[in-house]
């Protein structure tokens, strides 16, 4: 995929954007020359060092902003202080999630709230939010799906509709906004380890699945948001997976 590689003048919003892949997709967006604003629900801290860093790299180039995404008061807020901070939005990073197992019969309608609050809910709402101002500059909106919404993963079935619907808004909201924005979305196979993830025969089983053989790491799938993000201007309504082939392995 060919693209300009360049940010210069835009102003991106990165839900979950204080850690992990988030964290990664905005340091690639900045690198870019793009200004940052980098959601946060609890890591305050790390959201701080990164707009820190940023800041020391580039002068004015990067914001932090707090917000619970399951209270529908952020979405309106998140997007009226990136415009305050920016002069205005040009991509829409949706990458903030929550991720955990629901065993068949141990689901509980909070679990199911939470997953589809933060994995569907809170994306479209704030997309909703962000289209006047992403349609004045012509922007752009990336969805971070997973290839579980496609293949499920088990033990996690709120979590994998939670992301089939994440992926049917991607395809919706390209439909509904062309021609002035492009919505399009990645969906990482194994990318970063869980900090509490099981024991290394667990690991080992996954890498077996996957014909590259080792996870994406938190690069692949910034630069394949990147890749979204600068262009080429004819592509809306594409997931791209970034999953080592494990979405084709048998």
């Amino acid at each position: 995929m060919q693209t300009s590689q360049t940010l210069n003048g835009k102003t991106a919003l990165v839900t979950g954007g204080a850690a992990r892949l988030g964290a990664a997709i905005v340091r690639r967006l900045h690198a870019a020359g793009a200004s940052v604003v980098i959601h946060y629900r609890r890591s305050a801290d790390k959201a701080e060092r990164l707009r820190d860093d940023l800041l020391a790299q580039r002068p004015d180039s990067a914001s932090i902003v707090q917000g619970d995404l399951i209270d529908p008061a952020v979405w309106t807020r998140l997007i009226e202080e990136t415009i305050a901070f920016g002069g205005g939005l040009d991509i829409l990073i949706n990458n903030a999630s929550s991720y955990y197992p629901t065993p068949l019969g141990e689901a509980t309608t909070e679990h199911w709230d939470d997953l589809f609050g933060s994995n569907a809910r809170a994306p479209f709402f704030l997309a909703q939010a962000a289209v006047p101002a992403l349609r004045e500059r012509g922007g752009c909106i990336v969805n971070l799906v997973d290839i579980h919404a496609e293949r499920p993963n088990p033990k996690h079935p709120v979590y994998c509709m939670a992301k089939a619907a994440n992926a049917m808004m991607v395809k919706s909201l390209a439909l509904e906004l062309a021609p002035e924005v492009r919505v399009n979305g990645v969906a990482p196979g194994a990318a970063l380890w869980p900090d509490d993830y099981p024991a290394d025969d667990e690991k080992r089983a996954i890498l077996e699945r996957i014909p590259m053989g080792q996870p994406a790491g938190a690069e692949q799938i910034a630069e394949a948001v990147m890749c979204f993000a600068a262009g080429p201007a004819y592509v809306t309504g594409q997931i791209l997976a970034v999953d080592g082939g494990r979405s084709v392995q048998q």
